[in-house]
């Protein structure tokens, strides 16, 4: 099995791309995990390349955990956000190596999957968010959409009074019949005013309510999922294994929602899936940006055994995210009657935009003897 030669990566503060590239010359290619993504280069190349350098590329979780455990005195979030850099280019270069799109290494098929569309916004007024709904389920057939209740970390303080009451029946009844409807909470609400909320959302159709309290108190979030008639939903900021066996023993959520990226890559969202599987909790990733992230949940989505109702997909564009513009050549995200196509081609199946390459920050480390 070739060893791994070379890892370089190309950043900017919100994304780093990671090309691996092995003794016989055959590259792969990742992402660590947005969002100070130049902090994450760094991490990655003291305490990620050191170890995977002339290590084989076959067993990709092996590897993963054998560098946790050679960086055990560095547990935490920027950890398994570099390392999510090495396990992703490693999976697209096992999927180049077989001529396979990673799904089908993963035991599942590059079908179509049901999209809702994701609402990343807080400072929309609640008939504004209605009317691009509408918009977009007329236009490309979405029946499926989320949107933002609470503000972020709020402590029961609404982005502005009364936003909640407000945003919740007018953005539904906008929506109308047959179409699947989330909000999210991004840990806004005590217990007692998230219970209250979600009586709202039940009266009108909502089904699915996430983060609705402070997401690292577990003991809260089962306390509103035991008292609630809709799925609780969570996990998206959780890398640490050990909550996650703790949050699915104690079935603190109905729906857990890594994300690929926090969580380290896909290995260790796998094994995520499968004790949230084997608990019989469907899993509904987290993939809130247009960056690799979502391609990786799809071919996820395709392989896993209890697989949640729809991929998470942002609906924003260049005013809320203008990093995301220009990553890949061509657009490999195209929504058809509210449906997306995991990709084909080997490997992850998109290819990194050269010219974005070429602005970004470099970074190599490689094998010197």
């Amino acid at each position: 099995m070739p060893t791994i030669r070379k890892l370089e990566t190309f950043t900017d503060q919100f994304t780093c791309f990671v090309k691996l590239t092995a003794e016989d010359g055959a590259v792969g290619w990742g992402q660590c995990s947005n969002y100070n993504a130049d902090i994450t280069a760094q991490v990655f190349h003291r305490q990620v390349a050191p170890w995977a350098l002339g290590a084989g590329e076959g067993d990709i979780l092996g590897l993963v955990q054998r560098i946790e455990e050679r960086e055990h005195k560095f547990p935490g979030s920027y950890r398994a956000r570099a390392l999510a850099g090495l396990d992703t280019a490693l999976w697209d270069l096992a999927g180049k190596r077989a001529g396979k799109p990673v799904v089908e290494l993963l035991g599942g098929k590059a079908g179509r999957l049901r999209a809702y569309a994701s609402s990343m916004k807080r400072d929309i007024t609640p008939k504004d968010e209605a009317a691009r709904f509408v918009r977009l389920r007329d236009e490309f057939g979405y029946d499926a959409f989320k949107w933002r209740v609470a503000a972020e970390c709020g402590r029961d303080v609404d982005e502005w009074p009364g936003r909640t009451e407000e945003v919740i029946p007018t953005v539904a009844r906008a929506l109308g019949d047959g179409i699947s409807k989330l909000v999210d909470g991004n840990s806004g609400f005590s217990v007692g005013r998230a219970i209250t909320v979600a009586g709202m959302l039940a009266d009108e159709g909502i089904g699915h309510f996430e983060e609705p309290v402070p997401y690292w108190d577990l003991v809260a979030t089962k306390a509103v999922t035991d008292a609630v008639s809709i799925d609780v939903t969570g996990g998206e900021q959780d890398w640490d294994l050990a909550t996650w066996e703790r949050m699915i023993a104690m079935r603190a959520v109905d729906i857990v929602q890594p994300d690929v990226m926090y969580m380290g890559g896909i290995g260790r969202t796998l094994l995520v899936a499968e004790m949230a599987a084997k608990a019989g909790i469907p899993c509904t990733p987290h993939s809130a940006n247009l960056s690799l992230v979502t391609i990786c949940t799809m071919h996820l989505l395709g392989a896993i055994a209890l697989p949640g109702k729809y991929l998470e997909f942002s609906i924003e564009g260049p005013d809320y995210y203008p990093w995301q513009e220009g990553l890949f050549l061509g657009n490999p995200y195209h929504v058809t009657d509210g449906h997306l196509q995991i990709p084909q081609g080997p490997g992850w199946g998109v290819e990194i935009n050269p010219d974005w390459i070429t602005r970004a920050k470099y970074q190599a480390s490689e094998v010197t003897s």
